[in-house]
């Protein structure tokens, strides 16, 4: 389900994003959560890796710590 805000996601996205890449990850997954609302049971399991890969695409993880590509 979509989340309105960041602290309705997963503990284990908070815990280990920054403010920001928790904000890019709850856009990128309630944008593929309403894109792939045909997909039934996989649904969820889509737009967790659409959120991802979007977050992925701005931070590296380096050392355990996600950090923003742009500055590391």
């Amino acid at each position: 389900m979509p989340y309105r805000i960041n602290a309705d996601l997963p503990p284990r996205v908070r815990a280990h994003l920054p403010e920001h890449g928790q904000d890019i990850f709850r856009e990128a997954f309630n944008h593929a959560w309403l894109q792939y609302a045909g997909e039934g049971e996989r649904r969820e399991e889509i737009a967790n890796r659409v959120a991802w890969a979007a977050v992925k695409r701005r931070y590296q993880k380096l050392d355990g710590r996600w950090v923003d590509r742009e500055e590391g």
